[in-house]
């Protein structure tokens, strides 16, 4: 404990006030000797990190639950599906600064609820490198994480119905086989993205209509 205290620039006493507000996981203990690891180091820095960028303790053991709360990774990513979509591997400071400290435990929460995000050991893994670009820029153009989150989660609903239709469909006329998926996915991506921007251009005129 006195090592690691040492590693991370703080006091024994934080370190135990730290490990009794659950903020830090507890060692490997092989009889009477307690091991801690990069992982205790990395979490400490994390805490330090968040103090500074002005978050409080409470807030922080929010997140520290959250971490814990994390689906497998496998699990999350659908690892052996196929996607075209690139997982992100973020420290927790990299994350909060992808959307400019406007990060809440909630946010965390919420977005591991809907799957965006899975936890391994102290990183962070955003399932779509796009849908992180895509929701950040939202942020800074003003849109709450939160109402983005609300959002994604509403998209995922329709989208899910939508690819079940066309499968559905596909799959009374047309032979299976994984060429065969392989052009569905390709397909469906194509009728999704004409009728999203055609609705976008029926909404946008509705509302600059009634501006």
């Amino acid at each position: 404990m006195e090592e690691l205290a040492d590693e991370a620039g703080i006091t024994v006493r934080t370190l135990r006030f730290y490990r009794e507000r659950g903020l830090l996981p507890p060692p490997r203990r092989e009889g009477r000797i307690a091991w801690y690891d990069d992982h205790h180091l990395a979490r400490l820095r994390t805490i330090t990190a968040l103090l500074e960028r002005g978050h409080t303790l409470n807030g922080i053991a929010d997140l520290a639950a959250a971490f814990e709360s994390g689906r497998d990774v496998g699990e999350v990513l659908g690892l052996g599906e196929p996607s075209e979509e690139t997982a992100v591997r973020l420290t927790p400071e990299e994350l909060a600064d992808y959307f400019d400290g406007e990060f809440t435990p909630q946010d965390l929460a919420d977005a591991l609820d809907l799957g965006y995000l899975a936890t391994d050991g102290d990183a962070i893994v955003h399932t779509s490198r796009r849908l992180l670009e895509v929701s950040a820029a939202l942020v800074r153009e003003g849109v709450p994480l939160s109402e983005v989150l609300a959002a994604g989660r509403s998209v995922r609903t329709h989208a899910d119905a939508l690819a079940a239709l066309f499968v559905e469909t596909v799959r009374r006329h047309a032979p299976s086989g994984a060429e065969r998926t392989e052009r569905l996915r390709s397909l469906a991506q194509s009728v999704m993205a004409a009728e999203l921007s055609m609705a976008l251009d029926r909404a946008l005129r509705t509302d600059a209509e009634r501006s």
